[in-house]
């Protein structure tokens, strides 16, 4: 009987935080392909002029935010044991990023994404007002939001939330997927008081896309928050081939959202307005050099 823990293709499961949240998806892809040779694994490369390790993240982490649960697949050239695999990755990982779970999966599997969940915390006074805006933004048979790429477009996001509410009490995440929890926050201690609330973005993830926290953020008129200093967190990431039932009516849409194309004006006047936007960003932005932290 072959070994379950003996493999040449694993999925990983880990974590992003600290000051590694700030760090681009990018600047991770090249702190892998170091953390994955000093662990001296035999890892399979990319064909081509610029061969790079078999090393696949089923979701782009988003810059900024705290990850929880994340996905990435590797391919080796030899099978070997998934513990001491897992071991020799995390005895290399920079300060904030942690490998939790590994298992091995067949050669030709392939981390889908179906759903992920967004948490941000929300100040008390505010709880209200934005519970009463979700559950409004939920009761819109259309949620049209403006997109530059990969083409100017107003896209209707609507048929990607299956939820966005306010959860005010302690390990309230998404009912009916008890294999993907989000974790709750570590308590300060017995008299911290009652958990803040929180917003969640329980979103679909499809081929054709999905929603973005961002824009969600946005029409909550929640940004502030952020720039105030509140962290983002991504709780969950569902993996299609690891659901072994599903409701038949709790299923991600099967087809591209409404789309409206815009016209060569106003996709110039979304782009000055999307690079005004991030320029002030980037000038509010504290403690963080031009070029963001180095990951050796």
């Amino acid at each position: 009987m072959p070994d379950p823990m003996l493999g040449d293709k694993f999925r990983f499961r880990f974590s992003k935080s600290g000051a590694l949240r700030l760090v681009s998806h990018h600047d991770l892809m090249r702190c892998s392909e170091r953390m994955l040779r000093r662990a001296s694994l035999p890892f399979k490369s990319t064909a081509g002029f610029h061969p790079t390790p078999r090393w696949v993240f089923a979701l782009s982490a988003p810059l900024g935010a705290v990850c929880h649960h994340e996905v990435v697949e590797l391919e080796l050239t030899e099978p070997r044991d998934a513990g001491d695999v897992l071991a020799a990755l995390n005895a290399q990982t920079p300060p904030g990023l942690t490998f939790t779970h590994v298992q091995v999966v067949p050669m030709k599997a392939t981390a889908r994404p179906r759903r992920v969940v967004y948490e941000l915390p929300l100040p008390p006074a505010r709880a209200a007002a934005v519970e009463a805006a979700a559950a409004a933004l939920m009761a819109e048979p259309g949620v049209w939001v403006e997109r530059l790429k990969p083409s100017p477009k107003r896209l209707n996001i609507r048929p990607y939330l299956r939820g966005v509410r306010v959860d005010r009490g302690p390990n309230s995440g998404p009912a009916g997927h008890a294999q993907t929890p989000p974790p709750s926050p570590p308590s300060a201690g017995a008299d911290a008081g009652p958990p803040a609330p929180r917003l969640v973005l329980d979103l679909w993830v499809t081929q054709t896309g999905s929603a973005r926290a961002d824009e969600l953020l946005s029409l909550l008129r929640l940004k502030d928050l952020i720039d105030a200093g509140a962290v983002l967190e991504r709780t969950a990431v569902e993996i299609r081939d690891e659901i072994t039932a599903t409701d038949p009516g709790d299923v991600p849409p099967d087809g591209p959202a409404d789309a409206v194309p815009l016209s060569g004006t106003e996709a110039a006047a979304l782009a000055a307005r999307l690079e005004a936007e991030e320029s002030q960003t980037a000038d509010q932005a504290w403690g963080a050099s031009p070029n963001g932290p180095v990951v050796e």
